[in-house]
């Protein structure tokens, strides 16, 4: 059973850094991509980031580019959201999402609250 468990969100204030991690189990992580999204409050899902199986390839959005680093740790099955100059547009519930075979995202996590503010 594929389970993705996400942790880090927090209260940060503007310019602030904070570090999300998802725990991945139920599947052979090392195996496949694994994505960032997140979800402001009264806004549709924004995709973030992805990484490749073992770390060489990152992709970003063009709104969270140069401040957010995705990584993972295949040993740890833990995929990490390093985010720095944090705003208040990044408050929102942020999810980590298994890539499927087709190439979309099947399986995803319940989220971690980022709040911004001062």
């Amino acid at each position: 059973q594929v389970r993705l468990v996400e942790s880090g969100g927090g209260l940060v204030q503007p310019g602030g850094s904070l570090r999300l991690s998802c725990a991945a189990s139920g599947f052979t992580f090392s195996t496949y991509w694994m994505h960032w999204v997140r979800q402001a409050p009264g806004k549709g899902l924004e995709w973030l980031s992805v990484i490749d199986t073992d770390g060489d390839t990152k992709y970003y959005a063009d709104s969270i580019q140069g401040r957010f680093t995705i990584s993972r740790d295949n040993a740890g099955n833990t995929l990490y959201l390093e985010m720095h100059s944090l705003k208040s547009e990044d408050a929102a519930l942020y999810y980590c999402a298994k890539s499927s075979v087709g190439g979309g995202m099947d399986y995803w996590g319940k989220g971690t609250l980022l709040t911004v503010s001062s």
